[in-house]
């Protein structure tokens, strides 16, 4: 069943994002999909915020992955496929074996070039950008 929510803000669409990492607290993948500025990057940096990562976040653009150490030898992983050229490059990060450890906490910008890795049991977000502060964000629980 999807669920469709609109945010007026930077704090909203962190809100909803507190939600979900409620969910996969104990593992779990949340894809996100969208264009350019449909604030992916905000989101995972409430995802982070709620699991209690320190420090700033942000987007691991040129890096790709990015991990957190979280309590009780779980991990958060931070995932921005936005640079990726082709499914080799998923094989070299290792992204099969990072989504599927049960106890990772993986949340994967750009999800739309990984489908074919995605586990089926996970969370959807695709975001748009509706105004300068709005985001429409239609939440998919597979």
């Amino acid at each position: 069943m999807d669920t469709v929510f609109v945010t007026n803000s930077v704090g909203e669409t962190q809100a909803i994002a507190f939600d979900i990492a409620s969910k996969v607290k104990d593992g779990g993948v949340v894809g996100l999909f969208g264009d350019l500025g449909a604030g992916k990057t905000t989101f995972a940096q409430g995802i982070a915020k709620k699991l209690g990562v320190k420090g700033r976040v942000i987007s691991p653009t040129f890096l790709i992955v990015r991990a957190y150490e979280l309590d009780d030898n779980r991990k958060f992983y931070h995932i921005d496929l936005y640079r990726l050229g082709s499914k080799g490059d998923l094989r070299s990060i290792g992204l099969r074996e990072i989504v599927s450890e049960p106890r990772n906490i993986v949340l994967i910008e750009w999800a739309e070039k990984a489908q074919h890795v995605l586990p089926e049991k996970r969370i959807e977000v695709h975001m748009e950008h509706i105004g300068e502060f709005q985001r429409k964000l239609r939440i998919i629980r597979k």
